[in-house]
């Protein structure tokens, strides 16, 4: 087999055993509830913590990868990630299950750099865009890890005992990537801890990233309250808007390298940007079961390309190394993950649900506009080999 096709088929093992871990945590997130007595308030802030992980984790990822390559932070931190896995089930008070949780975070995030880069590298080794593909694993694998989730639920496994499982898997999956996982060409410059002050080409990408990711977050915390509250569907269908949204997601980011081989980055992020805000217009203007629906997809396809492409852009940048260059974008694209879900809450209770979600439709020209304005300095491509 090709040396880049083993390379590439390794890397892809590592971005699915990530999204496994994380989705493996959140399928027993009822049970964890349910172990400590946990109010929703009380949950709430329990799981502010996995964020705040991986807010403290961002500046020091950069450094990190810049310091001893991406290599060595994804053979070490990926271990250490999947040994934080179990911990979450073993912990015995919230206190401690709070201390997991935003080292399981901070590690996550770390990880999330040290993987990106490695794509990166392996990307100016194929000569064309192949990040997107990447991303595409991580989010299958959300499916797999809930469709396991649910069979250790069914098999009455208490969560311990199913992250044990996972932890073995993903140490098994560490262990037949390790000797495919390059150690890439050190940056001569630009490293250093993060934060750092963006430049323009950085700046303009972590926007990008920002409201797309602010998209993310609304869809994945609110698509179900949608499609119960507006939509007015189904007790046994109201996951319909999530999952279509997940599936669209998922298989866009598989499509998106071969469309942006074809017509540029710069073209689908435009393009990803009309998506986003015709869809979730739409589902305002006629929340109706199959409209809606169908709303939801194309919001799906709208910002599978998003992330992908902007790490991709970000990580030529001349003036900082690709890891430090990623954690700046990611730094800024996290906050709009986050920042969205409660605004669609706060604009909710003063309007309604249509407003927040026609409010958040303006990202989708945001992104247009972003994109369309001195694109020129988009104008990064992965160096052939």
């Amino acid at each position: 087999m090709n040396p880049l096709k083993k390379r590439r088929i390794a890397l892809g093992s590592l971005f699915f055993f990530l999204g496994l871990c994380f989705a493996s945590w959140a399928s027993r997130i009822p049970e964890i509830q349910s172990k400590f007595d946990l109010s929703e308030g009380q949950l709430g802030t329990l799981l502010l913590c996995l964020p705040i992980g991986s807010v403290l984790g961002l500046p020091i990822a950069g450094w990190l990868v810049h310091k001893y390559g991406s290599r060595v932070v994804i053979i070490w931190g990926g271990a250490l990630y999947a040994i934080a896995l179990p911990l979450v089930g073993l912990s015995p008070t919230t206190w401690a299950i709070a201390l997991v949780l935003v080292l399981f975070g901070l590690l996550g995030n770390v990880m999330n750099i040290a993987v990106n880069t490695q794509a990166l590298a392996l990307e100016d080794d194929y000569g064309r865009s192949i990040l997107a593909s990447f991303h595409g694993l991580w989010s299958s694998a959300g499916f797999v890890g809930a469709g396991i989730g649910a069979a250790m639920i069914f098999l009455t496994l208490s969560p311990s005992t199913h992250f044990l499982f996972i932890t073995i898997l993903s140490f098994f999956i560490i262990f037949l990537a390790r000797p495919f996982v390059v150690k890439e060409a050190k940056a001569p410059s630009g490293g250093g801890l993060v934060l750092k002050k963006p430049d323009d080409l950085l700046l303009r990408v972590g926007l990008i990233s920002f409201l797309g990711m602010m998209c993310e977050g609304c869809m994945f915390d609110w698509s179900g309250v949608y499609f119960k509250k507006v939509v007015l569907a189904d007790p046994t269908l109201v996951a319909t808007g999530y999952v279509v949204f997940m599936g669209a997601m998922a298989s866009g980011r598989f499509l998106s390298d071969r469309l942006t081989a074809r017509f540029g980055k710069v073209q689908i992020i435009r393009f990803s940007g009309l998506l986003i805000f015709s869809g979730l217009i739409l589902a305002v203007l006629m929340p109706y079961y199959w409209v809606a629906t169908l709303a939801f997809l194309m919001v799906g396809f709208g910002v599978a390309a998003i992330v992908p492409l902007s790490y991709s852009i970000a990580g030529r940048s001349k003036i900082y190394s690709p890891g430090v260059a990623l954690a700046i974008v990611s730094t800024i694209a996290f906050f709009g993950f986050l920042l969205g879900p409660p605004l669609i809450g706060f604009i909710a209770d003063l309007f309604n649900l249509k407003v927040s979600f026609a409010l958040i439709a303006l990202n989708g020209l945001g992104i247009m506009i972003l994109a369309s304005y001195r694109k020129e300095i988009f104008d990064v491509k992965p160096a052939k080999a």
